[in-house]
């Protein structure tokens, strides 16, 4: 059977556009020496994101299990980057609080992110940029119901 798979589709152009970046900023990370996984760096980032937040809303945004997250999250808590708090209105949750600690952690992260942008947007001009990025909120609203897109 020979089947012929365009490998410039949108989905093909788009998973390997996500683990380029990925790979790049992950190096970029682990050179700044921080002290944190890239995995925990992107929870630092998305907690920063979402404010304080319960620990199973910050998986479903992130794309975790939530022990996965819960094994970052002990990580970061042990380091006192991050705290758990119990949740006023369900006793069985917990919130997730980043602390005053994870100021310079993630200074350093958004300086990695800063760089993977840069990168990103070589031979790029500012209004085609702006363009890219308006394409891709399009895009992401798609596949998003507007109450998702507001708490993002």
């Amino acid at each position: 059977m020979s089947v012929k798979i365009d490998p410039e589709t949108f989905g093909f152009l788009l998973t390997d556009l996500a683990r380029l970046i990925r790979v790049d900023l992950d190096q970029r990370i682990l050179d700044e020496g921080i002290g944190v996984t890239p995995g925990e760096a992107r929870v630092l980032l998305h907690a920063a994101r979402a404010g304080e937040v319960r620990q199973n809303v910050l998986a479903d945004r992130m794309g975790l299990e939530a022990m996965t997250l819960s094994t970052y999250v002990d990580r970061l808590e042990e380091r006192g980057l991050v705290q758990r708090l119990p949740d006023p209105s369900d006793r069985r949750a917990k919130l997730v609080r980043l602390t005053p600690a994870a100021s310079d952690a993630l200074d350093a992260i958004m300086r990695a992110t800063a760089a993977v942008r840069q990168r990103a947007r070589e031979g790029l001009n500012d209004q085609e940029w702006a363009v890219l990025k308006e394409l891709l909120r399009k895009v992401r609203l798609n596949f998003s119901s507007a109450t998702d897109e507001e708490q993002s």
